[in-house]
């Protein structure tokens, strides 16, 4: 028992490290602790658009495997301006790990690019992942079931990304789409688009904080829960939903943040990177709606990333269970040099990032991607910004998307 103890004991405190890393601000910010519950109970679109006087309507989708996704989208700009989606181009915008689609609107609307791109006449549609807290839904199974949870990103790649672009493509009259992805969200691209996977419904790939390799993460934090087998070790006591707001994990997280001398902002810089840009309007809105829930077998996939420089199938530990499910020994590798030469890519990454670290963002430019179309490919290096800058800094309109947005315009003609 005390074995058993003193294990339970390790895991939880590297636990508490990386979701201090995730929740991070809590100490220069903190909401009520009724206000992530209220916001949940109210929708994206009554809690995060509405009132900024946009628009805006609440979609499901459901995927092949039965989850039951959700959707918002602002068919048009602020006021009422051009708000009839006919004939416009539409934008999907696909948040990363531990987030949901509020990823998109944490700034004002003069700030955060679910807005700016809705002002800028695009039809936009904001994707939430299976797991966070608007698409726990499922056709047999309840969030609670250990089934439920039985996920890596190959599913939000293979299942949960094919079934919104589906929808949205169809929602639009057969529009091509223009695709946004952030962090997790660039990765579940990157693995879609390499399969070939609903390549003739979109239109172009704008990809912040690209991640298809994470063997030199610099994030001190991600790196030692991957070094210790973190995911792993929480799999084999069943624990399947990883969830960095739950209760104990909450309160011992609080209460290392108001420590003497414990900064929890700079925590967060600690697992993401310097971030230059954040303010604490966009923090506190931030804390109401993140950190969300993922598959504990998801983060057993990104740790095996970082471990072994690869970008492949969930590894099942086995030659047998492998193939079981692959027909292989192995897990398959995505081909990312397979996705289509001439397929339009934006890449935007930063200097300062820890988590989508510059030196894995040359290997996918000057390696995987090194015989794509040069007219094909945009890469913006920002030197001064980290992973939460591209989508909460308060300069990111200029910095990030006007260049994106003109980007597009170039695929549009």
């Amino acid at each position: 028992m005390s074995g058993g103890r003193s294990r339970s004991s390790a895991v939880a405190s590297l636990t508490i490290l990386l979701c201090v890393g995730a929740a991070a601000v809590l100490a220069a910010a903190r909401p009520t602790p009724g206000a992530s519950r209220a916001t949940a109970a109210n929708g994206t679109c009554q809690s995060r658009v509405e009132p900024f006087g946009y628009k805006c309507e609440e979609h499901t989708v459901t995927t092949a495997d039965g989850y039951i996704l959700s959707l918002q989208r602002i068919p048009g700009g602020r006021g009422g301006s051009g708000q009839s989606p006919g004939g416009k181009i539409p934008v999907l915008l696909q948040h990363g790990l531990l987030m949901d689609g509020v990823t998109w609107l944490v700034n004002s609307p003069s700030e955060s690019l679910g807005y700016i791109l809705a002002d800028g006449g695009y039809d936009v549609w904001i994707a939430n992942s299976r797991g966070t807290v608007y698409s726990r839904g499922h056709t047999t199974l309840s969030s609670t079931d250990p089934a439920y949870w039985d996920w890596s990103w190959d599913e939000l790649a293979g299942e949960d990304l094919p079934a919104v672009v589906q929808y949205v493509y169809a929602q639009s009259g057969q529009q091509r789409v223009h695709y946004v992805g952030h962090s997790l969200g660039t990765l579940i691209a990157f693995a879609a688009l390499s399969e070939g996977q609903q390549v003739g419904m979109l239109r172009s790939a704008a990809l912040l904080c690209p991640i298809a390799y994470l063997d030199e993460v610099s994030s001190p934090l991600a790196r030692a829960a991957a070094d210790v087998f973190l995911g792993e070790a929480l799999y084999w006591l069943g624990l399947n939903e990883f969830d960095p707001t739950g209760e104990t994990v909450h309160k011992l997280v609080t209460d290392v943040c108001l420590q003497p001398g414990i900064n929890c902002y700079n925590l967060m810089s600690v697992f993401t990177g310097d971030n230059c840009c954040l303010d604490n309007s966009s923090v506190q809105v931030f804390l109401a709606h993140k950190p969300q829930a993922s598959a504990t077998k998801n983060m057993v996939h990104l740790a095996q990333m970082i471990r072994r420089g690869t970008i492949a199938k969930y590894d099942y530990g086995n030659a047998a269970d492998n193939t079981k499910h692959y027909g292989q020994a192995t897990p398959p590798a995505y081909d990312v040099s397979a996705i289509p030469d001439d397929f339009p890519l934006f890449l935007s990454y930063g200097g300062r990032d820890s988590l989508s670290d510059v030196q894995d963002v040359d290997h996918l430019i000057h390696d995987a991607l090194k015989s794509h179309d040069g007219d094909k490919l945009t890469v913006q290096y920002l030197d001064d910004y980290a992973h939460a800058d591209f989508v909460m800094a308060g300069n990111a309109k200029e910095r990030v998307y006007a260049p994106l947005m003109a980007f597009f315009k170039l695929q549009e003609k």
